[in-house]
């Protein structure tokens, strides 16, 4: 069966209950695999091409009773919508922005004098509750209609949400307003009131409640207005690396320089980049020497010196001199597409805490309407006062909308995996955060993530064969192990090899000017030269000639800056760090001194990492491993945690939870640090929406809240889990 996926925005939406109803509406459909996040307003959907197409998704959402357009995936191959672009969610929740700032302003501007006479009876004049009943009705249907027409619509469907909370609270208020004015004796020349924090502030049918009504709108209002401009900030990270890269490039055409937008570029095109300029798409530097600003990809603010021959990486600054760049990747291959893409996954997916709470979420209000029914019925069997009993069940209904509680994990993760991107830290998905907070293990492979992995024959010892660096540099050519790098720079000369053949872990060999010639790990021969090496903490390598013991080749490989802090940092984290090489013990104990990592593993071969990874796990160890080669690709998918290096493979990223775009090893620390921080604050958020809710919800039932106060808290409550969240933005 063919897969094909597709993002859609989704509009409309006012809550998780909403998102759910969405999902599940999708997911009914025969071939479809949906997920949908409110906090991104996104639906991501896996779907059967061959039973339907993006339009007829696109359908299924509008008759849920929202709206809905492509942005994003293969959606063509279906023959459905045109994909189109993000920026078109950002318009739309913009446009919601600004509408809902007009409703605001025009409601309090009515609801503000509505509030100030009921609550100040220095302020009642004679009449003055029939301005209070017009200026608050123009708050009650216009101000508080999108809550009215969301809860009519989920209604139509045999749904309810928070908005049907908001509209129920609210429209009695209202109500029972109306017929104490109109009824009762409310609407008398001389009737006063007195303000009150509980709902023990009214008498029967000489109160009105237009000032709950009102001001509950203008506060949900409010609070609905800053959640929206806080999730277009918390997107900001994400979005501002979708913008990162150039919008054209100097195309070399018949030896002529020609602007063509960057979408125009093709695989192999050639395209001039001077100094100030940033380079169009990934590729290999033909001509030219320059130093490249990486901070937009990496994070580190050194500009780092290239030339011909070296690789680029598209929308990174050309700081020096003139460039001449090949292209390699274009258009969703390139680094900072990759980097989009992971970013804008991670972000769609739902922790496992947040499926929960959209599980809790809707049962949650069926539940809540139940428990302000029971709370009219108990006030009254009591002894309370009609008006009194009313106020607390209207409390009850507006207290508990859980707003803060679907906005708890998803604005967390947004907002935490937008600031890693930033910082060249790539977090694949909400799983790993949980693992970051329980490894208590970390392996990190030495060559590459530890050591600079650019080693350099130090030594070279022969018995009476001439030209030996030369011969073994001929077969290592055919090797792109970083010992068979050094051997190869090391020699000046170029000989032709041929029936080459390489052993994993082992070593090469091939036929050089007919004689057999192979250059493998240390097997007992030459043993003193090896030892003596290994002490130095060198590697060596042993070199026959014909089967014969030819000689001993020795490189080193440096230690990268802040390895050693960055041990340190490791184990003030919690996590005692391991060091993993198919190098020798020698070599391999130097480095560990080094940097003061205690627990060695050397001289294992590729296959073998993995099984070092799983015994530790065995031993009831979680498990973090760092590697950036094809041979950790196993082991970093096998570790409970895996990050790679950046200036790694693309296996080894893939198999990865963690990217690293700077190949530092302080990187490690900082991807540790800001996966825990952005768990702590969906755990922060989450406390703060329980404990709201199980804490005011009684407080309301047993009459102590007017539900004016309550609409202000339950707004403000919103307000502070997008605050919380939004304080990840300055996590460096």
């Amino acid at each position: 069966m063919s897969t094909s996926e597709v993002d859609l925005g989704v509009t409309g939406m006012t809550c998780t209950s909403c998102s759910g109803r969405v999902e599940r509406k999708l997911n009914k459909v025969d071939g479809v695999d949906a997920s949908v996040n409110f906090a991104t307003e996104s639906a991501h959907v896996r779907f059967d091409p061959d039973l339907v197409n993006v339009d007829s998704l696109v359908d299924v959402i509008r008759g849920a009773g929202y709206d809905a357009f492509t942005i994003g995936g293969d959606a063509d191959a279906d023959g459905g919508a045109d994909a189109g672009d993000a920026s078109a969610t950002d318009a739309a929740r913009d446009e919601h922005a600004a509408e809902l700032k007009k409703r605001l302003i025009i409601s309090a501007i009515m609801a503000l004098p509505v509030f100030a006479m009921s609550m100040i009876s220095s302020l009642q004049f004679d009449n003055w509750q029939w301005l209070c009943f017009a200026l608050a009705s123009g708050v009650f249907f216009y101000g508080g209609m999108p809550f009215h027409k969301a809860a009519l619509q989920n209604l139509r469907h045999g749904s309810f949400t928070m908005d049907t909370l908001i509209s129920m609270g609210t429209s009695a208020a209202y109500l029972w307003s109306v017929w104490a004015l109109f009824l009762g004796n409310a609407g008398e020349p001389g009737m006063r009131m007195h303000m009150s924090l509980s709902a023990h502030s009214h008498n029967q049918m000489d109160e009105i409640y237009l000032e709950s009504a009102a001001m509950v709108i203008v506060f949900l209002l409010l609070g609905r207005w800053f959640e929206t401009r806080a999730k277009g900030k918390s997107s900001e990270a994400l979005r501002t690396l979708l913008n990162m890269g150039a919008k054209e490039a100097a195309v070399l055409v018949d030896g002529k320089e020609q602007r063509v937008p960057v979408e125009k570029l093709a695989k192999g095109d050639r395209f001039v980049v001077r100094p100030g300029e940033k380079i169009a798409t990934d590729g290999r530097i033909i001509e030219g020497a320059s130093a490249v600003d990486e901070s937009m990809i990496t994070g580190e603010s050194v500009p780092v010196e290239v030339s011909e021959g070296d690789n680029v990486t598209g929308a990174t600054l050309n700081t020096s001199g003139r460039l001449i760049v090949e292209a390699t990747r274009v258009g969703s291959d390139t680094t900072l597409a990759s980097m989009a893409k992971l970013v804008a996954d991670a972000q769609a997916q739902k922790a496992p805490v947040q499926k929960l709470v959209d599980k809790i979420a809707q049962v949650f209000v069926p539940i809540v309407i139940a428990i302000a029914a029971v709370t009219l019925i108990a006030q009254l069997a009591s002894g309370a006062q009609t008006s009194d009993a009313f106020a607390a069940a209207v409390a009850v209904l507006i207290i508990a909308c859980p707003c803060a509680l679907g906005l708890a994990t998803p604005t967390a993760l947004l907002v935490g995996t937008g600031r890693g991107a930033q910082q060249g830290l790539l977090i694949k998905g909400p799983d790993v955060l949980e693992s970051a907070r329980n490894i208590d293990t970390i392996v990190m492979d030495k060559t590459g993530t530890v050591t600079e992995g650019r080693m350099k024959v130090v030594e070279v010892h022969d018995l009476n064969t001439p030209h030996l660096l030369d011969i073994c540099a001929a077969v290592e050519r055919g090797s792109e192990h970083p010992i068979a790098r050094a051997i190869v720079e090391a020699s000046t000369t170029s000989l032709p090899v041929s029936d080459f053949s390489s052993s994993p872990g082992r070593g090469v060999s091939g036929v050089v000017d007919g004689h057999r010639v192979r250059v493998t790990r240390p097997d007992g021969a030459l043993q003193e030269w090896v030892d003596a090496a290994e002490r130095a903490g060198g590697t060596a390598v042993v070199a026959y000639v014909d089967d014969e013991p030819a000689g001993v080749i020795v490189v080193a490989d440096q230690v990268k800056a802040g390895a050693a802090e960055s041990v340190r940092d490791l184990e003030q984290l919690g996590l005692e760090p391991y060091l993993l090489t198919g190098d020798n013990e020698g070599a391999a104990r130097a480095v560990a001194a080094e940097v003061g990592i205690e627990h060695v593993v050397a001289q294992v071969l590729p296959d073998e990492k993995v099984g070092v990874v799983r015994d530790l796990q065995e031993r009831g160890r979680r498990v973090a491993m760092v590697g950036d080669g094809v041979n950790d690709a196993a082991a970093l998918a096998q570790a409970d945690l895996g990050i790679a290096m950046g200036a790694g493979t693309d296996v080894a990223i893939e198999a990865s939870d963690i990217t690293l775009m700077r190949s530092e090893p302080r990187g490690i620390v900082d991807a540790i640090r800001l996966s825990r921080a952005t768990l702590r604050t969906i755990k922060t958020n989450l406390f703060w929406a329980f404990a709201y809710n199980v804490v005011l919800i009684p407080v309301a039932a047993f009459g102590l809240l007017n539900p004016m106060f309550a609409g202000a808290a339950m707004a403000l409550s919103s307000v502070f889990v997008v605050s919380n969240s939004l304080r990840l933005r300055r996590f460096n």
